[in-house]
């Protein structure tokens, strides 16, 4: 049996282990459960396979850190995938990884199976390691850079991921050109950091009391005596200013050649076609997250008890799928949009972001709204005429 429509599940078989100790992890403090058992992972694999309607199935293997499972549990994976896809159905495998223990045995295995590798790296050593450091305090990396340098002679495609923090938005071109020109990645994905400060054990939506926070204020903003946010939380106003300036610095350079998700999916929407994101999708929930024990949560970033769904050992994952409470949770994200949002002549390509972020109040008082927003108007302001030819270009 197969799901109506098309989704994707983001599984953590190692759960929240990690060898890094990174200190904006937003899963660190998620329970420390064992290792996804044989008969757990020989199910989700199946039931992942079988529940797909797409004759192209794609793994993300994440977590914590799932190269600690060691190669021959992936050796494993790549044998129950094979044991279980339909004829001439089609496996991928993408792996998020903070690098450190990719030998040369890894990535010989990565290059044989064709797994794409997301290598999470912040720039260059002197923001990179202001948060990304192993439990004992030393920097990351140069291990990062060398788990790079071996994927590049194994011809082992990769992508960087960079998390763009208080501390580091402040140096956009120095991140960007580190990344592209000298790593040399050709896609690069730009996550903003953001976690209120109750994030450990509250959920999304959630949030206790106080009332939350109205936009524009202090309170809305890191580093600040009321802040609502984490003191790492980029501020909304740092990160339209990021954005930004890597645009142009892309626009006039590397147009063509360095792919960024967000560049790539607002050039879609502005073409009228959608977004490649789910941040800036309409609506949501057809990008769920799966714990070592088959426990299913609506969201990667949703994985608490208040929202879990179910476990694919009593409930089969086409039904938590489909299940009211997951439509619901998808359908939410646009019934949920402030007057402010609907009024937006952004609204097309943003959405109202990511649901997790909403939880500032607009300046007429209307919760629900999304934190990012200052930011995220500025650079769809400063971006408009050019992805407007771009998008007529690609067209």
């Amino acid at each position: 049996m197969t799901a109506a429509w098309a989704f994707h599940v983001l599984a953590k078989p190692a759960g929240s282990a990690c060898n890094l100790g990174c200190s904006y992890c937003y899963y660190k403090d998620k329970p420390n459960s064992a290792a996804m058992s044989p008969a757990v992972l020989d199910e989700f694999i199946r039931q992942y396979i079988h529940a797909s309607p797409a004759e192209s199935v794609v793994f993300t293997w994440h977590g914590g850190e799932p190269t600690l499972l060691g190669l021959d549990y992936f050796r494993q994976i790549v044998s129950l995938q094979q044991k279980h896809k339909r004829a001439g159905q089609r496996i991928e495998n993408d792996l998020q990884t903070n690098g450190l223990l990719l030998d040369d045995d890894w990535c010989a295995f990565l290059k044989e199976h064709g797994f794409l590798v997301g290598l999470s790296i912040d720039g260059p050593a002197n923001l990179h390691d202001t948060h990304r450091r192993t439990h004992s305090g030393q920097g990351s990396h140069a291990d990062v850079l060398a788990a790079a340098g071996r994927l590049v002679r194994h011809g082992v495609s990769f992508n960087a991921m960079a998390v763009v923090n208080r501390q580091t938005a402040s140096r956009p071109l120095e991140i960007y050109r580190f990344l592209a020109h000298e790593l040399n990645a050709r896609f690069i994905q730009f996550l903003p950091c953001v976690e209120p400060k109750a994030f450990a054990d509250t959920p999304p939506q959630h949030w206790p009391t106080p009332d939350p926070p109205t936009l524009h204020t202090t309170a809305a903003r890191p580093g600040e005596a009321d802040s609502f946010v984490t003191d790492w939380s980029v501020d909304p106003t740092q990160w339209g200013r990021f954005l930004c300036e890597v645009f142009d610095d892309w626009l006039a350079h590397d147009v063509g050649v360095v792919a960024v998700n967000w560049f790539e999916s607002l050039m879609a929407q502005w073409a009228g076609r959608p977004a490649q994101m789910c941040v800036l999708s309409p609506t949501c929930g057809r990008a769920m997250a799966i714990e070592a024990d088959g426990s299913v949560y609506p969201c990667d970033h949703y994985v608490y008890p208040a929202t879990k769904l179910g476990n694919i050992v009593q409930t089969a994952m086409e039904q938590l799928v489909q299940s009211p409470a997951q439509v619901a949770f998808g359908r939410s994200k646009y019934a949920a949009l402030t007057e402010m949002c609907q009024a937006c002549p952004y609204l097309f390509a943003c959405n109202g972001e990511c649901p997790r972020n909403r939880f500032v109040r607009t300046p007429s008082g209307q919760a629900g709204h999304n934190y990012l927003c200052p930011g995220l108007r500025t650079f769809f302001t400063h971006a408009d005429g050019a992805l407007r030819r771009l998008a007529r270009e690609r067209k």
